[in-house]
């Protein structure tokens, strides 16, 4: 696809889950029409394999596959616990054979979202996780493509696995066995936690959050303008003016747009730079 055809990406999406399973060619339509490229993130086998088959037959469209690490794990997702629609996760183990397959699209950008998640999965699955991590480290570095990496530390009052922040764990791993770049999704981390994935590469993305919470100002307003992204994470997460709504990639318009106020530059200067960002990561024609 041209670079001139588009003038966002949604770095980080799911259009590829059930809940678009009733309007997704309309907003891949409306997404080709506000020159939105967007990349849609597999988080288990199936969804990957559909991530796949939207990128390969939408220009605009690019896939990652992965497995989330929620998905290794059996354990029912309540609406309310995941902000969308209810899910009962099986535990998948991850087959690097599998997933290598679909890595032969040119249309898949990279691996992931894999990583760790201590808010929904407990102590006990810690090795399930990082053994599903491990492996798709692994296979990201035989193939060459970028890391998307998922993070979220445990509920208040709760320990993590190792007694430490996520952050730190996966940066560890990161350090010790990933030879490509990595993006950290969704960031919630630290100013302090996100200079050292800077130092190793890495890039940090901002989701429709930064929009109505605080928290992430100081990150957003220090981070290096050519080491961030924009995404929705879609379904959820809608950003202001959208709250209460299903999110979609059309609405990454207003990360953007929240970014470059929160830093005070130029939504223009900040919109190019997050396109050559993505392309750059990527490797977006």
């Amino acid at each position: 696809m041209e670079t001139n055809k588009f003038q966002y990406i949604d770095t980080h999406a799911h259009l590829n889950l059930s809940a678009f399973d009733e309007d997704r060619e309309e907003i891949i339509l409306r997404c080709r029409e506000e020159g939105i490229v967007v990349i849609n993130i597999g988080t288990k086998l199936s969804t990957s394999k559909k991530a796949v088959e939207i990128a390969e037959t939408h220009e605009h469209m690019y896939a990652m596959v992965g497995l989330h690490p929620i998905q290794t794990t059996p354990r029912h997702h309540t609406e309310e616990e995941i902000g969308g629609k209810a899910f009962t996760s099986k535990g998948e183990e991850f087959d690097i054979d599998l997933y290598r397959e679909l890595c032969k699209s040119e249309k898949v950008v990279g691996v992931g979202e894999c990583g760790f998640d201590y808010f929904h999965n407990g102590v006990e699955m810690y090795e399930v996780q990082e053994t599903a991590f491990l492996k798709q480290i692994a296979l990201a570095n035989e193939m060459e493509l970028p890391l998307m990496i998922h993070t979220r530390d445990p509920k208040p009052g709760e320990e993590s696995p190792t007694g430490r922040s996520v952050y730190d764990d996966v940066y560890d791993l990161l350090k010790k066995h990933s030879k490509v770049p990595a993006n950290i999704h969704f960031y919630a981390g630290n100013w302090e936690q996100a200079q050292k994935f800077f130092g190793l590469g890495c890039t940090i993305s901002f989701t429709g959050v930064i929009t109505f919470a605080k928290d992430y100002k100081e990150v957003v307003r220090n981070a290096p303008l050519d080491l961030i992204h924009a995404e929705t994470d879609c379904p959820y997460v809608a950003p202001i003016p959208f709250r209460g709504k299903r999110c979609d990639p059309t609405m990454v318009k207003e990360v953007y747009k929240k970014i470059a106020e929160i830093r005070g530059e130029d939504e223009e200067v900040v919109r190019k730079q997050l396109l050559e960002n993505a392309k750059r990561l990527y490797r977006l024609s």
